[in-house]
């Protein structure tokens, strides 16, 4: 079945950099665009940003765009975000998301944690 495991979460000050790693499974991942969205506490899951199948078109939410980049490798099923001048209102739960068979999958979630 389709899995998605993110990794790479933690606490970081303001300004500091993460990577977040998400290994699918399960499904033909160089076929599928894969999307990070995030949640914070008492607001809605937004998407954060999303790479095309061959990773030749990323698009980012204006929250963080010139900061974020997303990635991936085919070969090893993987997907990244690398994440620079975090901030505060970055703290949220990360998620890996792919739309497989019509049906979104979801990882559990990854905690990011901005603060001095």
């Amino acid at each position: 079945q389709v899995q998605l495991m993110e990794s790479g979460g933690g606490l970081v000050q303001p300004g500091g950099s993460l990577r977040l790693s998400c290994a699918a499974s399960g499904f033909i991942f160089g076929i599928y665009t894969m999307n990070w969205y995030r949640q914070a506490p008492g607001k809605e899951r937004e998407l954060v940003a999303t790479i095309t199948r061959l990773g030749d078109m990323t698009i980012f939410a204006d929250s963080v765009k010139g900061r974020f980049t997303i990635s991936r490798d085919n070969v090893k099923k993987m997907a990244y975000l690398q994440m620079n001048s975090l901030k505060p209102e970055d703290t949220a739960v990360y998620y890996c998301n792919a739309a497989v068979g019509g049906t979104n999958h979801w990882g559990k979630g990854t905690q990011v944690t901005v603060s001095s």
